[in-house]
């Protein structure tokens, strides 16, 4: 007497299953079953997890899927539309070959018949139906479809096409009772067809949510994913609340009248037994050339590389590389270092820059000496086994950076080599994170956006951070939750949802290499792009043996590529990047002033102060830094700075220590260092000492308090000698085995961060040797990132004095250039252009010369490149501002100048001959486009237009005359409110008040529930844009300001939410000219202010505003304010007036700052 759930949907059913696998699996042992199915819709993402986790609670796992089936070919499109587009079918497999065809099956329907939902046919069915047993599913299953509608004889025919294609034996027809109508008279006509045909019955409970209770929460995920609200009528939703894991008893009450189909469900339990394999490698193998093998060929390729690393060897590092290929060798990783290798070796040979490293990889001399790193391991003291060793049981790891924009000509080169079957992209989840879900939850219950964002912002925003602990850290969110009855449901909902799984995405850089087709080893599905990735995760794929690799695009690759180019072109010289003096005195420095914008991982607000403390002497004292710049280490920082500023300082607790940790001036800062430790002080072996930094990284107590044992007192039986018996005693031991696990959890992959390093201190090497250069190319790098790119035009404006030029047609390259002690925009950074026009221009100019006017330039680029709109771009950039004519006439002229162009070419394309072929060069002259008399644009209109068409202001800045005033106002200016990426903090404070100023950009209005009128404003000043919310008060008293282009000051208080840039919410504006003054006029003595005092009053009489007069006698240095009724309106005219009656130096105008109003408005 069993059961056993054959129907059962996870959280992996995205749309729709709840379930936590562990939760589920958990479940199934409480009720006493000893096994249960995993089929959800469509996909098998799940399966593994699954697999795992049953074997984990004890009871058999069953792998399967619930299939879509289409009614005619997988590859039609749209022969039937609503319920009969496809049939549900569950599918169990039975055994291995099973579930190999399982995964054949899921994985047509994605790649051939992925049509609103993966969908099979019958002849995939047929193909691989070896080793499955199928159940006809739910109300959605074809058979039963046909009994809804009344249909039995069709019902039949349907039950005989699947019993032919998987066997008698292995088609079921399945039972569900949900207490819908439906079911009831379906069940009856399934009873009926059952003593008809012989086929068997299977009771099933369509699972969805774990316990009975997680019916609101399972509510409110489907909302969630289809976007509707709980309150909404007409959605989708599973009625009655009985799609729970139910217990025997149950299932037997429900179907008193079937108990064969009770018993069915084990009885198919026991049929089913799937092995799955895990850590067993499945690698491609290298096809070497002839006359070597795997093995030989890698040695070669080691030795040649050997010579040219390590030229004056002794005979030291010859031996550790065959110590590390032995290691290779056993460990069966030869093919593997030989694929690297080779496309590695494939980008260099294309040009395509190649990272130095990253990862453990950089600790091997055969990875230096293969060029799969730059890196020399001996130098830095990078240790080969953090990378490989033959205790170390997972697979090694090899991340490649590519520069960022040919990234995928390195993977299509792979894809071409192992064949488009072998070579598959990795898939990925996006979850249901701690804020998220409650921001989700909220909205799907219609609670009020402020509650939901002030609850959002409780959570601690920590990696790894969950509601539960959300709730232990922070008192208020607990008070919250305890008190108010909606936050205590808000919480609750969301906790039931926190980590399902919301939507898959493609891994940015992962790539699964098999030996056979990928389809035999995981399943396929399909991305929203359509590319085809795998259906489990990487750790997944990694677990299953399978070879996966990370083809990283970097972008600072590219900017030291295109960097070196524009240096190798403007000083006719060779730089070799990989072999540059890496301890240049004067390049550290320049890391030391803190002036590191566009540096590699040192451009954030926080690491500049850090670098300009550490100030950095050589390349280690880099490494460590980007080591100790994250959260956790940073408490250290202090230490690392006083050993390194006051070298006496620093104390070993015993002699062994110095040699390790003199390099950090005493602090444990990498992994390695806690490797070394324990070997030299304890005598492990390298490989038994990754396993200790494991464990300590990884914060398995058990295991840490076990090799503590063996690190003081020594283990003779497994050969570790033990700190005591080199003559250490127990108490420095002990207390240096707190140390390492205190720091162990923080302490960074020293290969890793070296390899970081490299790439930090080669872009500074070229900002300070290439300033013009290297800026040239991090601007074309970031061309359509709009904010990060007017920041480097600042950057280059003020802090390098380097100035930035508009495009221009005849000097401009493609991406930015230099031109003399200056940066010329590049042209396709302009709007509208994009590189092909580019390119075509360039090439035009190359054959045939500059342009000489715009009409030359009309005349010789075809309509298809220069039309209407880019013509005007071209203009308006000033692009053409080396041609004759001012940006006004050129405009006047050229949509004229475009119709003429078009005439000329259809009349010669109609052969017919026009004037200028028969009139001389001096005649042609006359017929020339004149410019009309127009002038040129106003400052202010140009600096818009070049706004609009390049993102940024390039000859000025309208705010330029007003940035005295600007900065004596504001507290903030755009860029604080940028959340830093490392550090996850902004440069102002959450909830600070702040002052900002620039010019207003663009305006949303927005109606709120209760009808008012509210507005995002963005404000742009001299750095860049911050948007302010305008509640409805606010905005109503200040509506006629906020006009496009009006210049304010707004004080307001700051807004951090989980978006990369602040807010500022706004509680008061003060335009630019309500900014107060005070009109100084000087006398030299009582006795002139009192004889020139009626003629000064009837000049102040013209002029009223609210700007103070005051009068200065300098022989009595005295001062007198006149009364306000004199206050006055300062203008230029005024001045002038005044200044001819007292002299110019005797009359100044005092800006007063913003601080010393108080509130104006």
């Amino acid at each position: 007497m069993a059961f056993t759930h054959l129907h059962v949907h996870t959280e992996y059913s995205l749309l729709d299953g709840s379930c936590k696998i562990k939760e589920l699996t958990a479940r199934a042992k409480e009720l006493g079953m000893d096994s249960m199915a995993v089929t959800d819709h469509g996909v098998m993402y799940g399966v593994i997890d699954f697999y795992k986790a049953a074997r984990e609670a004890g009871i058999k796992p069953i792998l399967g899927c619930e299939v879509y089936v289409a009614p005619g070919s997988r590859f039609d499109r749209e022969t039937v539309s609503g319920e009969d587009r496809y049939y549900h079918l569950v599918l169990l497999a039975e055994n291995n070959k099973g579930y190999e065809n399982l995964m054949k099956i899921v994985s047509k329907g994605f790649v051939d018949g992925f049509y609103y939902k993966p969908r099979v046919d019958y002849e995939v069915l047929r193909t691989y139906h070896e080793g499955i047993i199928a159940l006809s599913a739910c109300l959605a299953g074809e058979v039963q479809r046909c009994l809804t509608r009344g249909m039995y004889e069709e019902a039949v025919r349907a039950s005989d096409k699947y019993a032919d294609i998987f066997g008698k034996d292995n088609f079921f027809l399945e039972l569900q009772d949900h207490g819908l109508p439906d079911q009831r008279l379906v069940n009856q006509g399934l009873m009926r067809m059952s003593r008809d045909t012989g086929l068997k019955l299977v009771a099933t409970n369509d699972i969805h949510y774990t316990y009975a209770e997680d019916e609101k929460a399972h509510d409110i995920l489907l909302c969630i994913q289809t976007g509707k609200k709980v309150a909404d009528e007409d959605r989708m939703r599973y009625e009655g609340g009985q799609y729970y894991c139910k217990s025997e008893e149950e299932m037997r009450a429900l179907f008193p009248y079937a108990p064969e189909a009770i018993e069915n469900t084990h009885m198919i339990a026991e049929r089913c037994n799937v092995e799955i394999e895990f850590g067993v490698t499945k690698l491609p193998k290298y096809e070497v050339p002839e006359g070597f093998d795997s093995w030989s060929y890698l040695n070669h390729l080691c030795r040649e590389g050997f010579k040219t690393r390590y030229p004056e060897d002794d005979g030291t590092l010859g031996s550790r590389l065959d110590y590390e290929l032995d290691v290779i060798r056993s460990m069966g990783y030869v093919d593997y270092f030989l694929i690297v290798w080779d496309f590695i070796n494939y980008a260099r040979s294309q040009d395509i820059i190649v990272g130095p490293g990253r990862g453990s990889a950089a600790g091997s001399i055969v990875s230096y000496t293969l060029g799969i790193t730059n890196i020399d391991p001996v130098r830095y003291n990078l240790l080969f086994e953090r990378f490989l060793n033959p205790e170390r049981v997972s697979m090694p790891d090899i991340d490649i950076d590519f520069c960022y924009e040919r990234r995928q000509e390195v993977i299509d080169y792979v894809v071409r080599k192992y064949g488009k079957d072998q070579v598959v992209q990795i898939v990925t989840f996006g979850t249901l994170a701690a804020k998220g879900v409650v921001r989700d939850v909220g909205r799907v219950l219609d609670l009020p956006y402020s509650l939901c964002d002030t609850i959002a912002k409780m959570i601690p925003g920590d990696l790894g951070m969950t509601l539960d602990k959300a709730l232990t850290m922070n008192p208020d969110l607990k008070k919250a939750y305890n008190e108010d009855e909606q936050v205590h449901y808000l919480i609750d909902m969301s906790r039931r949802l926190e980590g399902l799984p919301r939507h898959t995405s493609m891994h940015a850089a992962g790539v699964v290499i098999g030996s056979r087709s990928i389809d035999e080893f995981v399943p396929l599905s399909r991305a929203s792009d359509g590319t085809i990735t795998t259906q489990f995760t990487m750790t997944t794929i990694e677990e299953l043996g399978l070879l996966k690799m990370d083809f990283l695009g970097l972008r600072t690759l590219t900017v030291i590529q295109n960097a070196v180019r524009l240096a190798e072109k403007d000083y006719g010289i060779t730089i070799d990047i990989d072999h540059i003096d890496f301890d240049d005195k004067k390049v550290l420095e320049s890391i030391g002033t803190g002036r590191t914008e566009g540096v590699f991982q040192l451009e954030s607000a926080g690491m500049k102060s850090f670098m300009k403390e550490l100030k950095a002497e050589n390349l280690e004292d880099i490494i460590a830094g980007i080591s100790l710049y994250r959260p956790g280490p940073m408490d250290f920082i202090p230490k690392y700075l006083k050993g390194k500023n006051d070298r006496a300082s620093i104390t070993y607790d015993c002699p062994q220590l110095e040699p390790i940790l003199s390099p950090t001036y005493g602090c444990i800062v990498y992994q390695e260092q806690v490797m070394q430790i324990v070997r030299d002080l304890a005598g492990y072996t390298m490989g038994r000492s990754d396993l200790v930094r494991r464990a300590m990284s990884k914060k398995k107590t058990s295991v840490m308090e076990k090799e503590r044992q063996n690190f003081v007192y020594g283990n003779q039986s497994e050969g570790v000698k033990g700190c005591v018996n080199n003559g250490i005693d127990e108490k420095t031991a002990n207390h240096i085995y707190d140390e390492m696990i205190d720091f162990a959890k923080y302490a960074f992959n020293k290969s890793h961060a070296a390899a970081y390093a490299v790439v930090s201190y080669q872009t500074a090497y070229l900002k300070y040797y290439y300033p013009r250069e290297f800026m040239a190319a991090l601007m074309t790098s970031v061309m359509d990132n709009v904010s990060k790119f007017s920041e480097y035009v600042l950057t280059c404006r003020r802090m390098m004095g380097i100035p930035v030029l508009p495009p221009d047609i005849n000097e401009g390259e493609s991406g930015f250039s230099v031109s003399g002690d200056a940066i010329r925009y590049g042209l396709s950074a302009i709007k509208s252009v994009g590189k092909p026009v580019t390119g075509v221009i360039l090439a035009e100019r190359e054959k045939n010369g500059p342009f000489r006017s715009m009409e030359d330039f009309v005349g010789r680029m075809s309509m298809k490149e220069v039309n209407k709109r880019t013509l005007e771009n071209f203009i308006k950039s000033g692009a053409l501002d080396t041609l004759p004519g001012t940006r006004r006439q050129k405009m006047a002229v050229a949509p004229t100048m475009l119709e003429e162009k078009a005439r000329e070419k259809k009349s010669m394309f109609e052969g017919q001959l026009s004037l200028f072929d028969i009139a001389g060069e001096e005649d042609r002259n006359e017929f020339q486009i004149t410019f009309p008399d127009v002038g040129e644009y106003s400052k202010d209109e140009l600096l818009a237009f070049e706004k609009e068409i390049l993102g940024v202001y390039i000859s000025g800045h309208p705010l330029d005359d007003y940035e005295e005033m600007w900065r004596r106002n504001i507290t903030a200016t755009s860029a604080q409110f940028i959340v830093d990426e490392e550090t996850d903090e902004a440069g102002v404070e959450d909830g600070s008040r702040a002052v900002i100023g620039g010019l207003v950009a663009g305006k949303t209005v927005k109606t709120t529930r209760t009808n008012q009128l509210m507005a995002f404003i963005t404000l742009e000043d001299l750095l860049g844009p911050v948007e302010v919310i305008v509640f409805p008060r606010d905005y109503e008293a200040n509506r006629d300001l906020f006009t496009e282009d009006s210049k304010l000051f707004i004080r307001g208080r700051v807004s951090i939410g989980d978006d990369p840039v602040g807010k500022l919410v706004c509680e008061q504006v003060i335009p630019f000219d309500s900014v107060p003054k005070e009109l100084w006029l000087q006398f030299p003595d009582m006795e002139t202010y009192q004889a020139g005092e009626q003629r000064l009053l009837t000049s102040l009489r013209s002029s009223e505003g609210k700007d103070r007069v005051v009068i200065y006698l300098q022989k009595e240095r005295a001062k007198k304010v006149l009364p306000v009724n004199w206050n006055v309106q300062v203008t230029p005219g005024l001045l002038e007036d005044l200044g001819k009656v007292l002299g110019e130096k005797n009359v100044k105008v005092v800006e007063k700052s913003l601080e010393k109003l108080g509130k104006m408005n």
